[in-house]
């Protein structure tokens, strides 16, 4: 019965050890993604507390708080998660508790009966009188080294329930300590859904004050409205310039691929001409015509290798500065008849923080929006686009490679912030770099 059991007792132990790692590796996971919410909450925190100072309302407040409130709603999530881990690690500990007790309520009755039988057959007189009943010296030797084997046993069964109930009490001490975590996260997270409530409270109190304030509200929206033009703008530009550029060198590609053509075919013809006299020129392939449109900026081997680098590290790409994203991709409604398109992320940094290119590839222009640097680098078919920085060490026309320091955040002293803006063009369209970055 003894050696029955334990196939089934280490197979339970190796279940939950292979449980405990696989939730001890998600479970450091969860435990630092709430970490770094929890600095990026307190972060956000003490901005909002610089700009309150100043008792100006402005936009800038609500997008912080509204980062705020995003932050603390993952955080929820973040615990959630960790909740449910910890309900499948108290399932798996509770099971294993009790396989082990229904084991050791076995094991005992098990040894409780070898016990009763070494007691009826306690002495030597007994042992020996069994050894020489034997009919011959084989079976008086295999008697013999049975005493001795259940001996043995009986020593390593009594050991083996030892370790089982060591076992048990360090697997019911793991289960309290799991059940206090569970109390203590439970309660985490009934914190963080009051603190979110009087988030969300006083974002509204802040949108309805500003909303109040037309003429302050007004002047930010054209702010930022002439400053998304203007960057939106250049963009276009110098993305129309670098399709043009592309073209011409397409097309002379082109050219002197077909001027090739032609005189390897001119060549094959003279020498035909040669070899048989009278006979009629084969009449020459018409040249491809040269791509239209953004897909011209693939076209060459250079290009195409480089869009299909960057497209492939789509979700691995490294966030180009150090900071929090306080405002996504896409529309975003600040009045009822009024709403701002973002193009990219905005990224809270702390001031003079550097600037990275996200991928290698080559800087398409550097210029200026509203008093602040803006670098464009292209990577084939794709662009990145580094703004509000408040100086740059690249020029146009130089090569990058990846995590090249390119500039640094430029400093808002309207608003006492640095942020930057990250975007990323496909040809001449914008999409969300929240899907690429990590």
């Amino acid at each position: 019965m003894f050696f029955m059991l334990l196939p089934r007792f280490l197979l339970v132990l190796l279940l939950v050890l292979s449980v405990q790692v696989s939730y001890g590796q998600s479970s450091s996971e969860l435990k630092k993604r709430k970490n770094a919410i929890n600095r990026e909450i307190e972060s956000l925190k003490k901005t909002r507390s610089k700009i309150d100072k100043n008792k100006k309302l402005s936009l800038t407040q609500i997008n912080l708080l509204n980062a705020q409130i995003k932050l603390r709603e993952e955080k929820i999530q973040t615990i959630n998660s960790e909740i449910k881990m910890l309900d499948n690690k108290i399932s798996a500990n509770t099971s294993e508790v009790k396989t082990l007790q229904s084991d050791l309520s076995r094991l005992k009755k098990e040894y409780a009966k070898m016990i009763l039988f070494a007691f009826r057959n306690q002495g030597a007189y007994h042992k020996m009188m069994f050894i020489f009943a034997s009919e011959d010296f084989n079976q008086a030797y295999m008697r013999l080294k049975y005493i001795q084997q259940v001996g043995r046993v009986r020593k390593s069964q009594a050991k083996y329930i030892e370790n089982t109930q060591v076992s048990l009490k360090k697997q019911i001490t793991i289960l309290d300590e799991n059940k206090k975590e569970k109390s203590d996260l439970l309660f985490d997270q009934l914190s963080e859904k009051e603190t979110l409530g009087k988030d969300k409270a006083q974002q509204s109190k802040i949108v309805n004050s500003l909303t109040k304030q037309q003429k302050s509200l007004q002047q930010q929206l054209t702010r930022k409205q002439k400053e998304a033009t203007s960057l939106n703008n250049a963009i276009q530009a110098a993305i129309r310039k670098e399709i043009l550029a592309e073209q011409k060198r397409a097309a002379e590609r082109a050219r002197l691929a077909e001027q090739a053509r032609l005189a390897k075919i001119a060549a094959a013809a003279k020498a035909k001409a040669k070899s048989s006299p009278g006979t009629t020129a084969s009449k020459p392939a018409v040249a491809k015509p040269v791509a239209s449109g953004s897909s011209i900026l693939a076209s060459s081997p250079e290009d195409a290798k480089l869009s299909s680098g960057f497209a492939g590290n789509r979700g691995r790409l490294q966030k180009p500065a150090q900071g929090i994203i306080t405002q996504g991709f896409g529309q975003y409604k600040y009045k009822s008849n009024v709403t701002l398109f973002n193009p990219g992320i905005n990224i809270k940094t702390a001031p003079g923080t550097p600037v990275y290119a996200v991928f290698e590839g080559q800087v398409s222009q550097v210029f200026m929006v509203l008093n602040n640097y803006a670098v464009m680098i292209r990577h084939g078919e794709y662009f990145s686009i580094y703004s509000k920085l408040k100086s740059v060490n690249v020029s146009a026309g130089q090569k990058v490679i990846t995590r090249q320091a390119i500039g640094v955040v430029a400093n808002d002293p309207s608003e006492g912030i640095s942020e930057m803006q990250f975007q990323i063009w496909k040809g001449k369209s914008p999409v969300n770099p929240a899907g690429w970055v990590r």
